[in-house]
C-alpha cells in the first residue's frame, strides 16, 4: 500500500510549493522509493489548455496528451518519471464527471452534494494513481492555492478524509508557508504562518512538517517559535531560503533532515540516500565559467513562466557542456518595429518557441530570416518550425505571400495548413494532436546525428501541419525533412541544409529534457552555439592582435 504525502500552501500563493513537492520526490527517489506526484488545481477550467500564458504560464503536455499545469514539468524533471493525465486534476474535471453521472442517473435520483459526491470523486482520482501504478511507494499530492481559499475547500476536505480512509500510517501532511520580512525592524514574522496553520487545523488537518519559505536567513529561534505555536516537532520546521537555482532545493531539504524524518514517520523501507549524481550536476552549474548567450524570441516574454520548459531545457544542455546560460528575452513584436536585431546578432543561438494566434508571428518570421541569412544556430519549436518554413518559402522560394492558414486563411501559398481531421471543429481545447507520437529520422541529417537513433517518441501540441504539396520545392531549394511520421506522411522535423544548425521540430522536445539528461536537439543547438561563440572569440582576438 502506498503512502500519501499532501502538500498544502499558506500565507501567499506562488510560494514555491510545486518545486518543493518535486524536490521532496527527488530525495525520496534517491532512497530507492518509487514516487509519483499529482497536482490538484481548484480552478473551474477543465484544464489549462485554453488559459492565457500570461495568467497560467506554460501548458505542460504529458505522454498521454493531457494539457496540464506547469508544475508537472517540475515534477517530471526532478523525479525523472513520465506522468499522465491522472496527475493533474481540476475542479472543472471533477464537477464535469459528477454532473455527467447525475445526468445518466448513476446516483439513482439522490441529491448531489459537495460532500460526499464531489469529495468522493476527488478521492477516487487521488487513489487512481496507485491503482494505475501499483509499484508506487509514495504519492505526493500538491493542493493548488492556499488554505482558506473558497474554491479549495472540497480538496482540503478530501485529503482530510483520506487520513481516515487510509490510516495515519499512510498519510503525511506538509504545509509550505511564507515568512514575510519587515524591513523597518529587520524581522521575519511568524504570525501569518501561525494563522495559516490555525486555518488548516480548523478544517481538521494538523501538518506534521512546516516548510518555512523566506527570502532571508531563518534563525533557529524562529523555527522554535513556529514549532511551539503550530504544535510540530522542532526538527519538522524546515527553513527554505530562496535560492537562485531551483535544483539546489533537494540538497537543501536533504541537508535539513526532511528525507529521514518522512521515512521515519511513514515507516518506509528505504535505502541510504544517493544524491551524488545530483550533486555533481549542481557543481557543474556552479563551476561553469564561459557563457552561452541564447536569444529566446517569443510573444509572452514578459512572463518567463510561459516558456518554463524551454528555459530549463536550455539550462540542462548548457550544464552538460559545462557552460553558463544567459537567455536574452526578445519580444517578437519588437522585431516587427525594427527593434531588437542587435540582440539577435549578439546571441550565440536563437530559439523560437511555440505559441498560438497571429500577434507577433511576423516578428518570429523575421527572427528565422535573420538566423538563416546570418548563419546563427536556430532551433524552432512547433510554431518556431512553422515560421521557419514560412520564411524559407518567402525568401528562398520567392513565394512572397506564403503563410499559415492559422493566420491567413485565404493565402495563395498555405505552407502550413490545418490537419484534415481537425477541419470543421470549433471547440477550443482537446482538439489538437496531443501527446507522444513516433518520428522516424532521415539518415545523414543534423537531426539524425543529434539523436543517434532511427526512431524517437516526442510530445506534440498543435493543430496545423506542414503542407506536403510544397515538400519537393523545399527540398530542391535546400531544406531537408529530417524527421517524418513512420508512414512518411507528416513532417516532424525540418532543417536548412547549408547552415551551421537551423532545425525546427513540429513537436515540443523541451517537455522531455531532464537536468541530468538534456534533450538531444537542445544539446545539438548548444554545441552549434558554442562553435559560433568560439569563432567570434577568435575573430575578436585576431582583430586585437592586428591593431
Amino acid at each position: 500500500m502506498a503512502s500519501y504525502i499532501f502538500c498544502t500552501g499558506g500565507v501567499v500563493s506562488s510560494v514555491g510549493k510545486g518545486v518543493t513537492a518535486a524536490a521532496i520526490g527527488r530525495i525520496l527517489k534517491a532512497r530507492g522509493l518509487n514516487v509519483m506526484i499529482q497536482k490538484l488545481d481548484p480552478y473551474l477550467n477543465v484544464d489549462p489548455g485554453t488559459m492565457s500564458p500570461y495568467q497560467h504560464g506554460e501548458v505542460f503536455v504529458t505522454v498521454d496528451g493531457a494539457e496540464t499545469d506547469l508544475d508537472l514539468g517540475h515534477y517530471e524533471r526532478f523525479i525523472d518519471e513520465n506522468l499522465d493525465r491522472n496527475c493533474n486534476i481540476t475542479t472543472g474535471q471533477i464537477y464535469h464527471t459528477v454532473i455527467m453521472r447525475e445526468r445518466r442517473g448513476d446516483y439513482l435520483g439522490g441529491t448531489i452534494q459537495v460532500v460526499p459526491h464531489i469529495t468522493n470523486e476527488i478521492k477516487r482520482h487521488i487513489l487512481a494513481i496507485e491503482q494505475q501504478h501499483p509499484e508506487t511507494d509514495v504519492v505526493i499530492v500538491e493542493v493548488g492555492g492556499t488554505v482558506g481559499d473558497i474554491e479549495g475547500q472540497p480538496f482540503f476536505e478530501s485529503i482530510r478524509q483520506l487520513r481516515h480512509d487510509l490510516g495515519r500510517r499512510h498519510t503525511f501532511y506538509i504545509h509550505v508557508t511564507f515568512l514575510p520580512y519587515i524591513g523597518a525592524t529587520g524581522e521575519l514574522k511568524t504570525k501569518p504562518t501561525q494563522h495559516s496553520v490555525r486555518e488548516l487545523r480548523g478544517i481538521g488537518i494538523q501538518p506534521q512538517v512546516i516548510i518555512a519559505r523566506s527570502d532571508h536567513e531563518v534563525e533557529e529561534g524562529i523555527c522554535k517559535k513556529i514549532a511551539l505555536f503550530c504544535d510540530v516537532d522542532q526538527e519538522a520546521v524546515i527553513p527554505l531560503v530562496t535560492t537562485d537555482n531551483i535544483y539546489n532545493v533537494p540538497l537543501i531539504l536533504e541537508k535539513s533532515g526532511l528525507g529521514d524524518y518522512i521515512v521515519s514517520r511513514l515507516e518506509l523501507k528505504a535505502q541510504k540516500p544517493d544524491l551524488r549524481e545530483w550533486e555533481r550536476m549542481i557543481q557543474r552549474m556552479q563551476q561553469a565559467k564561459d557563457t552561452l548567450r541564447i536569444a529566446l524570441v517569443g510573444k509572452y516574454v514578459e512572463l518567463h513562466d510561459a516558456y518554463m520548459s524551454v528555459k530549463e531545457a536550455l539550462l540542462h544542455a548548457a550544464t552538460h557542456m559545462n557552460r553558463r546560460l544567459e537567455i536574452t528575452w526578445v519580444h517578437s513584436t519588437d522585431l516587427e518595429r525594427d527593434k531588437g536585431f542587435d540582440l539577435l546578432e549578439q546571441a550565440d543561438g536563437i530559439v523560437v518557441p511555440g505559441g498560438f494566434g497571429e500577434r507577433g508571428v511576423e516578428g518570429k518570421i523575421l527572427a528565422a530570416r535573420y538566423a538563416r541569412e546570418n548563419n546563427i544556430p536556430y532551433l524552432g519549436l512547433c510554431l518556431g518550425m512553422q515560421v521557419m518554413c514560412i520564411e524559407f518559402a518567402r525568401h528562398a522560394l520567392g513565394l512572397e505571400d506564403a503563410n499559415s492558414t492559422e493566420f491567413e486563411p485565404h493565402t495563395e501559398h498555405p505552407i502550413i495548413h490545418l490537419m484534415n481531421d481537425q477541419r470543421g471543429i470549433d471547440t477550443m481545447g482537446g482538439t489538437m494532436r496531443l501527446g507522444v507520437y513516433p518520428c522516424r529520422l532521415t539518415p545523414n541529417t543534423k537531426a539524425a546525428a543529434a539523436y543517434a537513433e532511427e526512431e524517437v517518441l516526442e510530445r506534440h501540441r498543435h493543430r496545423w501541419e506542414f503542407n506536403n504539396s510544397y515538400r519537393e520545392q523545399f527540398q530542391q531549394a535546400g531544406m531537408d525533412f529530417s524527421g517524418l511520421s513512420p508512414d512518411g506522411y507528416l513532417v516532424e522535423i525540418a532543417e536548412v541544409r547549408d547552415h551551421p544548425f537551423m532545425v525546427g521540430s513540429q513537436f515540443h522536445p523541451e517537455f522531455q529534457s531532464r537536468p541530468n539528461r538534456p534533450h538531444p536537439l537542445f544539446l545539438a543547438l548548444m554545441r552549434a552555439a558554442e562553435d559560433r561563440r568560439l569563432a567570434r572569440h577568435r575573430s575578436t582576438e585576431s582583430e586585437v592582435k592586428h591593431e
